[in-house]
């Protein structure tokens, strides 16, 4: 069955980095999308990055140049590299696997979140 495991959520000053990881199995990674999503209290759930199959990007405005989001095929890890940390991102981080390659339909499997919190 499919599992993704995120991990490396914590707490930071703004300015600072974080990294986290999404560990997956269950699945042939390397022929799905994966993305990242995130969730503050009281709020709706953003995309934030996606991947798709051929390694292409794409990246919300709100964290556009500040984050990064790779996939290691091999290890079947999920990352996302995030600097400039801003109070605003603030929130429960989660990792998805897309229903497809291009990153074109809905996200089937979430992880249980990890928990991001950056004070001012």
């Amino acid at each position: 069955q499919v599992q993704l495991v995120e991990s490396g959520g914590g707490s930071v000053q703004a300015g600072g980095s974080l990294r986290l990881s999404c560990a997956a199995s269950g699945f042939t990674y390397s022929a799905y999308c994966m993305g990242w999503f995130r969730q503050a209290p009281g709020k709706e759930r953003e995309r934030i990055a996606v991947i798709d199959s051929d390694g292409r990007a794409s990246y919300a405005g709100s964290v556009e140049g500040r984050f990064t989001i790779s996939k290691d095929n091999a290890k079947k890890i999920l990352s996302l590299e995030m600097n400039s940390l801003k109070p605003e991102d603030t929130a429960m981080y989660y990792c998805a696997k897309g229903r497809d390659n291009y990153c074109s339909l809905d996200f089937t499997y979430w992880g249980q979140g990890t928990q991001v919190t950056v004070s001012s």
